[in-house]
């Protein structure tokens, strides 16, 4: 029996904070992790994306060579596509940095990041390092190459075209470039410090690929064997990466388990070429820090393991963490002992939580956290000593298997800053190519570290430190115990109710509302005072002595006349609070991502309001809208005056859709809702009648393939795409309604539009489609796929590729003139109805 004493300390920045219950190890993991003990090898891979990453040589580096596994990703993949929501940008790029963080939990790799932004498809690599800024980038892979050191680098894509992607190719040109930039000290000097070294990896490999029409693999290239069975862990390499990718989900990259014998290729861009191994001319084990004996050390640990019993282990590690080794290798030296600590703590059975009773602590205000304590192995341990900033606490009568829990309180200070994403404090730079972070240190980094706590166990006189981040836990009735990151929030929020009002020119004296909420955090009781800035404009709206308690909410209208917003402009509201109780940077809004397979993400940003008065007409009232994979246009059409309901399958019946004057589908409706399929003839019907059915864009490939009809009449989907957001836009027939009524579309339409024109443009269209516009990117032929229009019976059918989901939130006035002329009620049909 022994007496316990707990040190607990808890600061802001080590561990990253996890979303599912926290990973140990099982008895036959903690087998291979031994075995990783004698392994000193190191690889890092290079792409440009999440999910471009090859999960199964990422597998098969860490579990099978044992290496230690890195991938930096170049973007977060703020410009992708979204599967699960109507999340895009920003917000999209933090999805997918979780996405990435959990495939990594599974395959064994570390993940890393440049401060490139993703701004979208583009297709030079001219344009990508352009727009990231080509030196910014390359230092970045510099810094993540000196702090990891990795003897070998793979890179995913080749420098070319055949990369399909400049963000692609651009990731190999800057993987070449900073394999000699890394190694030389007249590069990014200002790296150099704290223990940053240059660094010479030993090789780049370029690890050849065969993707649908392109193969970029061949026989004479050096190759080896992935696809082998990892007994330890109870699965092969290929079902490992499946599990692995398919926590790409916002992609819709789940994909099935591969089983049997499996080739990677690889060609030598930079140093040796191997000739039996990726390693061949590199020391991987003990012999390179001088310390070839420890080689037995482990194997004997390695020989004499009880799968039954692990903590027999305990002393042997114990002797192998005292061995003295040399500083001057302090790489290997740090890993090594991180390594060891963790088997110890994995072998011992020992269980040591620190976890919030909430998840958002407000600055000021104080957190309780339980500080739990469990020797479920029994091995000996002198003493456990907890301390949470000076205060120190007993744990007395620990029996074997026994929890403890102490039940701490500590003060958030009033000058802590709120969680925020590195990468957000500062926001994106001048161009919206990259990240703007000034602090070097975490550069690189996947994502902040949360709250740790900093457990000192002493086991046979030795004080071993184990740090584990102070998390949020709580219990589901159906999800059951889940643990979630702790969040330092603001004291107060402040939302506005609406991201968009639209004033038509033609308006006279109309009369809007505006409406923000205050959130407080905690309790108010001074003066305060809140103001509206309107486009550099600021005005008070009230300021007095206020009392709120903690959880009130204050509810504050604006309004706003049409008269005096000037025709055809862009205006910005938002909301400032401000007390002498708080500091001025502390009334933001804080917006929540939810989804089961990732960790709650939050994020602090000034909420505003897009106040838009263009010259907009439009025609019919009514219209229906299909959700698909998400996006806001049903929100942009309610704005633009129509009444939108929003339909299910039991919907879409005859009666029903002809009160509609046109039915919309969202995004990739037709991916995502294989029973459309079911209803393809009421939807046929409803046009033939008078209807008007705009389909948006869907895909053709992986990601949910397209099992429903969709036209009267057929044509294909195609991945062709215009990207130049800036692209000549031609009529191709300037008299068509589309781009006459209600509103006359001119050139002046499609400027301002962001990221891109078109994407998964129609192609093999039947003859009775026309072709409404053409537009291309530089260098290539034009395209004429992304409107195509059919006449069925008395009404319309459209399909469009135009990124409607895009421009629409950014506030484009033309993208909101053209959606109104597609889906104005056909004249004919008019006619008809006004008839009856």
């Amino acid at each position: 029996m022994h007496k316990f004493i707990l040190v607990f300390i808890v600061g802001f920045n080590l561990l990253p904070a996890i979303a599912q219950t926290p990973k140990t190890y099982t008895s036959s993991e903690i087998l291979l992790q031994i075995k990783k003990l004698n392994v000193l090898g190191s690889v890092l891979y290079i792409a440009a994306h999440p999910d471009d990453e090859n999960t199964r040589l990422l597998a098969w580096l860490a579990n099978e060579k044992l290496y230690r596994t890195g991938y930096l990703s170049l973007t977060r993949g703020d410009g992708g596509q979204n599967l699960i929501g109507d999340e895009q940008g920003i917000d999209l790029g933090l999805i997918r940095t979780q996405e990435l963080l959990s495939a990594r939990r599974i395959d064994g790799a570390e993940q890393f990041f440049s401060r490139a932004y993703d701004f979208g498809f583009c297709k030079s690599s001219e344009e990508a390092l352009a727009t990231w800024g080509h030196d910014k980038i390359l230092s970045d892979v510099v810094w993540v190459i000196r702090k990891f050191k990795p003897d070998v680098i793979i890179s995913r894509f080749p420098e070319d075209s055949r990369a399909g992607h400049g963000h692609h190719a651009a990731s190999g040109i800057l993987a070449r470039e900073a394999f000699d930039a890394a190694a030389d000290s007249t590069k990014f000097r200002e790296q150099l410090s704290n223990g940053v070294t240059v660094w010479q990896a030993k090789r780049l490999l370029w690890n050849t690929f065969n993707f649908g029409n392109t193969n970029t693999q061949s026989e004479l290239q050096f190759k080896v064997e992935v696809g082998m069975y990892n007994p330890l862990l109870g699965k092969g390499y290929g079902e490992i990466a499946a599990l692995s990718r398919s926590q790409h989900k916002s992609q819709g990259f789940g994909v099935p388990a591969q089983r049997g014998s499996v080739i990677e290729y690889f060609t030598t861009v930079k140093g040796d070429k191997p000739v039996d191994d990726l390693m061949d001319g590199v020391e991987t084990g003990w012999a390179r820090i001088n310390k070839k004996e420890l080689t037995d050390s482990v194997n004997n640990i390695i020989r004499n393991y009880d799968v039954q019993h692990p903590a027999n282990s305990i002393g042997s590690l114990i002797a192998l963490k005292q061995h003295p080794l040399n500083e001057n290798y302090n790489y290997w030296v740090v890993s090594k002992n991180a390594d060891i600590d963790k088997l110890i703590e994995s072998t011992g059975g020992l269980f040591m939580e620190a976890t919030a009773f909430n998840q958002l602590n407000v600055i000021g205000d104080s957190i309780k956290i339980n500080l739990a304590f469990n020797n479920r192995g029994g091995i000996a341990i002198d003493r456990v000593m907890v301390s949470v900033f000076g205060s120190h606490y007993t744990f007395e009568n620990f029996k074997t298997n026994e929890t403890k829990i102490q039940t701490v309180t500590v003060r958030v200070s009033e000058i802590e800053q709120a969680s925020q994403p590195y990468w957000l404090e500062r926001g994106l730079e001048k161009g919206n190519g990259s990240f703007d972070v000034r602090n070097q240190s975490v550069i690189g980094n996947a994502e902040n570290y949360n709250y740790r706590a900093n457990f000192q166990v002493t086991i046979g006189n030795v004080v071993y430190h184990f740090f584990k981040p102070v998390l949020f836990k709580y219990t589901d009735p159906v999800k059951g115990e889940l643990y979630q990151p702790v969040q330092i929030v603001n004291p107060v929020f402040i939302n506005s109710k609406q991201h968009l009002m639209i004033f038509k020119n033609t308006d006279k004296n109309v009369k809007r509302t505006v409406g923000f909420t205050l959130h407080f955090n905690t309790q108010v009781a001074d003066t305060a005072k809140f103001r509206y800035n309107r486009n550099g404009y600021s005005r008070v709206v009230f300021d007095s002595m206020l009392h709120v308690s903690k959880t009130d909410l204050r509810n504050i209208n604006v309004i706003v006349n049409s008269d005096s917003v000037k025709k055809d402009t862009r205006e910005y509201m938002g909301g400032q609070f401000s007390s002498k109780a708080f500091r001025d940077d502390q009334f933001l809004s804080l917006l929540k991502i939810k989804y089961d397979h990732i960790p709650d993400i939050y994020y602090n940003y000034y909420d505003r309001v897009t106040i838009l008065k263009m010259d907009l007409k439009t025609a019919g009232k009514r219209v229906g809208y299909i959700p698909g994979a998400g996006d806001k246009v049903a929100e942009a059409l309610e704005q633009m005056g129509y009444q939108v309901t929003i339909l299910k399958q039991s919907d879409l019946n005859p009666g029903n859709l002809k009160q509609f004057d046109a039915v919309v589908t969202g995004v990739r409706a037709y991916n995502t809702n294989e029973w459309l399929n079911n209803v393809y003839d009421a939807l046929m019907e409803y046009v033939k009648e008078g209807g008007i059915l705009l389909t948006q864009y869907n895909t053709s490939n992986q990601i949910g393939p397209v099992k429903a009809k969709i036209a009267p009449y057929p044509f294909t989907i195609s991945r062709n795409r215009v990207t130049d957001e800036t692209a000549g836009v031609h009529f191709l027939i300037p008299e068509h309604p589309a781009l006459n009524y209600p509103n006359k579309i001119t050139q002046k339409d499609f400027e301002g539009w962001v990221q891109e024109r078109s994407i998964y443009n129609a192609e093999k269209a039947d003859p009775a489609y026309q072709h409404i516009l053409s537009m291309k990117d530089p260098g290539e032929g034009e395209q004429d796929g992304s409107l195509i229009i059919a006449n069925y019976g008395r009404g319309r059918f459209i399909y469009t590729g135009l990124v409607f989901f895009r421009e629409l939130p950014a506030g484009v006035p033309g993208a909101y003139r053209l959606l109104a002329n597609l889906i104005a009620v056909p004249v004919a049909a008019k006619k008809v109805k006004q008839g009856k």
